[in-house]
C-alpha cells in the first residue's frame, strides 16, 4: 500500500490575477482579525515575489517579511505602504446594522 504524498496548502499559488488577490484581502480585512490581515498581506507579496513588493514598498526584503510575521505588528504606514505595493487600495464600506424589534 503506498502513501498518498501531499504538500501544505499555499493560497499564494492560487493568486494569480488582481480579481483574485483582491477577493482574498477583502475576505481578510472582513474577518476584523488583524493576524489574519496581516497573513493575508504575507501570502499576497509572496504571490507577487517578496523582493519586489518590498522595493515598491521602500523595506527590505527581511523587514517585510517580520513585518508580516505571525510575531510581526507592523505600523500602519507599513500596512498602506504594502498594499499601495501590491497595487492595492483600502476603502471603507458602511457595516450594515440590523433593524431592531
Amino acid at each position: 500500500m503506498s502513501k498518498a504524498k501531499t504538500k501544505p496548502f499555499d493560497p499564494a499559488e492560487y493568486l494569480d490575477d488582481s480579481a483574485s488577490i483582491a477577493a482574498y484581502m477583502n475576505d481578510a480585512l472582513e474577518s476584523g482579525d488583524p493576524a489574519f490581515v496581516a497573513d493575508a498581506l504575507g501570502v499576497v507579496a509572496r504571490a507577487r515575489g517578496m523582493s519586489e513588493v518590498a522595493r515598491k514598498a521602500g523595506l527590505s526584503r527581511e523587514s517585510l517579511y517580520r513585518a508580516l510575521s505571525t510575531d510581526g505588528n507592523p505600523e500602519f504606514a507599513t500596512i498602506l505602504r504594502v498594499v499601495r505595493a501590491l497595487g492595492l487600495q483600502l476603502s471603507a464600506t458602511p457595516v450594515k446594522q440590523r433593524k431592531s424589534a
